[in-house]
């Protein structure tokens, strides 16, 4: 998995690419934190993720959770339709803002 960080005005963009599973999950869910740590606002683009399992969705949901605490917000952009599956069989595509 590779993430990549674009800061754009008030929010931080994170770009990630490959596979986020449980060895990986722990580096997004360390690039989210940090992104909250810059901006109240953060938007993940998912073009080039090929796979999330459950250890992603609890890095995502923490996420969730840090924006609802500071005001902020995460975005999920540009989903492909594996991934979209696996948001619905789990209900998180009606926790997540996924646009």
């Amino acid at each position: 998995m590779t993430i990549t960080e674009t800061r754009t005005d008030d929010k931080i963009l994170l770009s990630v690419e490959g596979r986020v599973d449980t060895n990986t999950s722990p580096e997004l869910q360390d690039s989210i934190l940090k992104g909250f740590q810059k901006a109240n606002h953060v938007e993940l683009d998912f073009e080039a993720l090929d796979y999330i399992s459950s250890a992603g969705l609890r890095a995502l949901l923490l996420g969730h959770k840090t924006a609802a605490s500071k005001g902020g917000s995460m975005v999920i952009k540009n989903v492909n339709e594996d991934v979209m599956e696996i948001f619905e069989d789990t209900g998180f595509s009606d926790v997540f803002e996924i646009i």
